[in-house]
């Protein structure tokens, strides 16, 4: 790390005693520790049983079991309508019910998606062109479905020097361009695509083994709005419910005031408490993003990642957090724009910790170390195991870990650890830093 910098400090939550610090007051990229700054703004503007709405509405008549026009469905944001617990499948069980229940077993219409609860900027500011096609940087909306990535199946030619077979669901509206071949039986698997920007094809290429399972990967879609619509019309049918037209991405006009609809189906997601363990948990970027942006709607009516921005900095001006101790791109930390200092997490963690409104929902929401999250498989065989909770932050030539850690001598501390700008494996800051937790774990001072 000769040529990398730390930033470090640890703090006693018991005797308010900072015990460590290095680099305390440097700005610094955090990776996915933004997500502690974004879910503290979250819970104190939204609450911990906030819940997101999702509508299916109309303004066609329904005569003689058909719908004599468009059904649109209106999101909020949810971020939820996705394999996770199998609720999407669930929520389009309940929708296809309740629209026969109201009488509709047929749709003249399109399937619309109205996404305008949110702005259009789908991605997060700073993100790199280079990753965009990833799961992990999928676009942004107020219509989410499957995390807004798709699988990307890739099998094996019947022999050596075949064109291997790809396969993208559910469908997306991407094409695919293959160059993908079968290789000898035991060689490498080695795949990799890439979707420009402004392009709606997604180039595969590689190779893999005749011999080979299935590989799969994930894929961010292009249009989350007509993603959600497409996915939504292909359920609609499978469960019994002719739709003639075709899913279409609600286009707002400033000219003309909008049709008025009736709302035929009202459905919420979990509390925002269970969105968050999700979330903080497993790392889930789009989650953070959503939750941005639904900040931003909330305080200012606004739902974009700029009035998100600045209904956090409102919050965290009121915790006595100058606004020029930090710089907030986006809501998960995937930005290299993001920086903060060590003692601004610590500072932000204590006071999650010590508010009795957020303590408790907070805490359940971190990674375990030894146990489950990002930290799952780190500091086993520890006195940190089972008791260290923590945030992990990973993107290129940066690593973090924030959280709280008991001591061997019953004190509770904050600690927040920041590498950046080394070249050294990743796995060996990992291991630094699972030492120093590990360290404070065995503390027998008071």
């Amino acid at each position: 790390m000769e040529q990398g910098l730390w930033g470090v400090e640890i703090k006693s939550l018991d005797t308010g005693r900072i015990l460590y610090a290095r680099n305390a007051r440097t700005l610094m990229m955090p990776a996915s520790n933004m997500k502690i700054l974004t879910l503290a703004a979250a819970a104190e503007i939204l609450g911990w049983d906030y819940r997101f709405k999702t509508t299916l509405e109309t303004s066609a008549t329904i005569e003689a079991g058909t719908l004599n026009g468009d059904l649109v469905v209106r999101g909020g944001g949810d971020p939820t309508i996705n394999s996770r617990e199998s609720r999407a499948t669930a929520l389009f069980d309940e929708w296809a019910a309740a629209l026969k229940a109201a009488g509709v077993s047929r749709i003249d219409g399109n399937v619309v998606g109205d996404a305008s609860a949110f702005d259009a900027r789908r991605l997060g500011q700073g993100w790199a062109w280079d990753y965009l096609q990833y799961g992990y940087a999928a676009p942004i909306g107020a219509l989410e479905f499957n995390e807004d990535i798709a699988l990307l199946s890739i099998r094996p030619g019947a022999k050596p020097g075949d064109a291997a077979g790809l396969e993208l669901a559910p469908s997306t509206g991407l094409g695919l361009i293959h160059h993908v071949v079968t290789g000898e039986a035991g060689s490498a698997t080695n795949i990799d695509f890439e979707r420009r920007p402004d392009s709606n094809w997604l180039e595969v290429a590689g190779a893999i083994a005749a011999d080979a399972a299935p590989a799969t990967r994930e894929v961010a879609v292009a249009n989350p709005t007509l993603y959600f619509a497409h996915s939504l019309l292909r359920a609609l049918i499978e469960r019994g419910i002719e739709v003639r037209g075709i899913p279409i991405e609600l286009q707002q006009s400033t000219l003309s005031q909008p049709i008025p609809r009736r709302v035929l189906v009202e459905s919420h997601s979990p509390p925002l408490r269970q969105i968050a363990a999700t979330m903080m948990k497993v790392s889930q970027n789009l989650y953070a993003e959503t939750l941005l942006k639904a900040v931003g709607a909330a305080r200012s009516g606004v739902g974009s990642t700029e009035a998100g921005r600045n209904a956090a900095r409102d919050v965290f001006a009121g915790w006595n957090i100058a606004p020029g101790g930090y710089v907030q791109a986006d809501g998960s930390g995937l930005s290299r724009y993001d920086y903060v200092t060590a003692d601004m997490i610590v500072a932000v963690l204590e006071r999650m910790f010590r508010d009795p409104r957020h303590h408790d929902a907070f805490l359940q929401t971190l990674p375990m170390a030894g146990k489950d999250g990002t930290i799952g498989a780190r500091l086993k065989n520890t006195r940190a195991e089972g008791n260290a909770m923590a945030k992990t932050g990973s993107i290129a030539n940066v690593r973090a870990l924030s959280g709280y850690v008991r001591t061997r001598g019953g004190q509770t501390l904050v600690f927040s650890i920041l590498a950046n700008s080394f070249t050294i494996p990743a796995a060996t800051v990992n291991w630094a830093a699972d030492l120093a937790v590990e360290t404070l774990a065995n503390y027998p001072g008071r």
